[in-house]
């Protein structure tokens, strides 16, 4: 190994720490990958089975939100690293990879990958707390994403028409149109009833008491007209409801998932801090232990729990 790649390897956060003979031994299990400009390094649901440094190029991690659109999770300089999730939990690919021009990786197979965490415990912290910065970009990302304006999106949904009944129906509904009823009603029967009632005013009665068949007329068209734009009104109104419940529900289902696999981590980020206690002989005490294995079955209870209302919901 050169001059020149000790230097880059040793300027990567996670090594950063490693004596030059570490470095070597370390770049000895790595393998580079060349990928060019658009390729797929691998996607999400894939198997984890290495972990990714940035050695030249850019990466951009992404995944698809509930509308099939793309969504940038972020996007990686040289030094960087990736794919260290599932290579961690044994689990699959949460996101998917891609290259942003021509990029150059070093690949680290997951057994080569914990067995180098075994032997430099300050690797494994370092990649500890990049996995919980990471997952607080997501949580962050996520609930930003998640919750979505019902009401913006029902505004887009709405046609010409729909949004001239709305129009309509939101001044029929207040109590200025009240007013304005009342009025009116009040002026033209009054005076018409004077009119017809007192002779000494010489006022012209044009819809006479006390019958009021101008009136009445004028009213029942009125009635007519707005009796289909208040149902028009109602049904949107219920569409409306249904995309806040809809929302809801979705939004509720990422929060579920997204504990599930905050849990999941944890749970997965203690052991692994055990397993480095202990195999750098460190004391650990009786009651850590079992401080340790409670937590371990509390998460597990609760993911059985998110998972299993989850199953109920989809079925």
């Amino acid at each position: 190994m050169n001059t020149n790649e000790r230097s880059a390897l040793a300027s990567v956060p996670l090594f950063a720490a490693l004596a030059p003979d570490d470095l070597d031994a370390l770049a000895s299990r790595m393998v580079d990958v060349r990928v060019a400009d658009g390729g797929t390094i691998f996607l999400e649901r894939e198997p984890g089975l290495a972990l990714y440094i940035v050695k030249s190029g850019k990466v951009r991690i992404w995944v698809q939100d509930a509308d099939a659109n793309d969504v940038t999770l972020s996007e990686l300089e040289p030094g960087a690293f990736f794919g260290e999730m599932a290579v961690l939990d044994g689990g699959k690919r949460s996101a998917n990879a891609t290259a942003m021009g021509d990029t150059t990786l070093h690949c680290l197979e997951s057994d080569q990958l914990e067995a180098f965490l075994l032997a430099h415990p300050g690797a494994a912290l370092q990649m500890i707390r990049s996995l919980g910065a990471r997952l607080r970009q997501t949580n962050t990302l996520i609930t930003e994403r998640g919750a979505r304006n019902a009401n913006v999106i029902h505004e887009r949904s709405l046609s010409r028409l729909d949004r001239l009944a709305v129009a309509i129906t939101d001044r029929i509904g207040s109590f200025g149109f009240f007013l304005i009823i009342a009025a009116w009603t009040l002026s033209w029967t009054g005076y018409n009833i004077l009119a017809s009632l007192v002779p000494a005013l010489h006022w012209v009665s044009f819809d006479p008491f006390p019958a009021f068949v101008a009136y009445l007329l004028i009213s029942n068209v009125i009635q007519i007209l707005l009796m289909p734009l208040i149902m028009v009104g109602q049904n949107l109104q219920s569409r409306h409801a249904e995309t806040r419940a809809e929302l809801d529900f979705d939004i509720n289902q990422k929060a579920e998932k997204e504990v599930v696999a905050t849990l999941r981590h944890l749970e997965r980020n203690t052991e692994l801090l055990l397993q480095l206690m202990h195999h750098l002989d460190c004391r650990v005490s009786d009651e850590d232990l079992r401080n340790a294995a409670h937590q371990r079955e509390l998460t597990r209870a609760i993911t059985s729990g998110v998972t299993g209302r989850s199953g109920n919901a989809g079925t």
